[in-house]
């Protein structure tokens, strides 16, 4: 005999609910910044109620964890054959995220908001640097095959370094060359 399939409680999930949640996270945090967002704020803004939230997430930290990642680009692993054109690859990629000006507040808040609360730092690390840092741990270990560097090379280190080259040349614009060109230059002086 077959048992009758059991309701959940509550009503379904709306995707639409969902996408004006992250949607009033982004433009709440840009406008007042990750300290001042709360979760009143948030729901009058997206058109929902409280329990609509804390049924999705936990709380703050996760909720604009969620909101970034939303706004971030799948992670991409390429594979061009080549270390230095998947580098190209992903610095390219980076430049598309970052250099807009909604990537530029972004960025801001997430160093700020990290460095402020870590809750916030924990749950970003886990939900958007980890996934990240083992794709390129990925890109390395393939050059590593091709003999384009060393078996010793450390991909993590090497993925921090980058990051924290990109970073600073987005708070310091590099005056002769593009955003990219430095960056490249920059994470060659490192993988030789």
């Amino acid at each position: 005999m077959n048992k009758p399939a059991k309701n959940l409680p509550g009503r379904p999930r709306n995707l639409q609910s969902h996408q004006a949640i992250l949607q009033a996270s982004l433009e709440i945090l840009s406008e007042v910044g990750y300290e001042r967002t709360s979760i009143d704020a948030i729901a009058v803004r997206a058109g929902v109620s409280k329990p609509t939230i804390y049924r999705r997430y936990k709380g703050k930290e996760e909720l604009i964890a969620s909101a970034i990642e939303s706004f971030r680009e799948e992670v991409i692993i390429p594979d061009t054959g080549c270390l230095w054109d998947d580098i190209d690859a992903l610095i390219e990629n980076a430049a598309q995220i970052t250099l807009s000006p909604l990537g530029r507040q972004t960025v801001a808040m997430i160093i700020s908001s990290a460095s402020t609360s870590p809750q916030f730092a924990e749950i970003y690390w886990t939900k958007y640097l980890q996934p990240r840092r083992q794709a390129f741990a990925i890109v390395i270990e393939r050059a590593k095959v091709r003999n384009e560097v060393n078996a010793d090379l450390d991909p993590s280190l090497v993925f921090d370094t980058m990051s924290g080259i990109m970073l600073y040349a987005q708070i310091f614009q590099p005056q002769t060359e593009p955003w990219q060109v430095y960056v490249r230059r920059a994470i060659h002086l490192l993988i030789k």
